[in-house]
């Protein structure tokens, strides 16, 4: 195997496995956080545009915080937290207008938060591939 491949493959690797991090610190940020909002704000389940935005909170701030700790810039950490609250951003206009149920907002912003996230990656692909922890 040449070096050129070894490096190719190395990189594949971190990209996805900080992929992997990400997720994993979004879902922490997630169950942490959701059962405080539930105790402050009683009733917020019934309101689907305010849940959703603050579950997009509650993940973008276990991602924030894991990606702080691996020591990656304020504008990469600004730029992820923005890839994360657009899907549920964009799919509140079609759930104020009646065309989308609130259970669809929160699934789709969900399904959509991942390919934005990977979308904001690849378009700074140097960063995830050669950032080191």
């Amino acid at each position: 195997m040449t070096t050129s491949t070894h490096s190719n493959r190395r990189g594949h690797l971190r990209f996805a496995l900080h992929y992997l991090e990400m997720v994993v610190s979004m879902l922490v940020g997630m169950f942490a956080l959701g059962p405080l909002w539930s105790m402050a704000l009683p009733g917020l389940a019934d309101h689907p545009a305010a849940d959703a935005l603050v579950m997009a909170t509650n993940m973008s701030i276990g991602m924030a915080a894991w990606m702080a700790i691996r020591r990656h810039s304020w504008p990469r950490i600004a730029e992820m937290v923005a890839a994360m609250y657009a899907p549920f951003v964009v799919l509140l206009v079609p759930y104020w207008l009646g065309a989308l149920s609130g259970h669809g907002l929160m699934m789709g912003g969900h399904v959509l938060m991942f390919v934005t996230m990977l979308a904001a990656m690849l378009w700074r692909r140097a960063d995830y591939y050669h950032h080191a922890h």
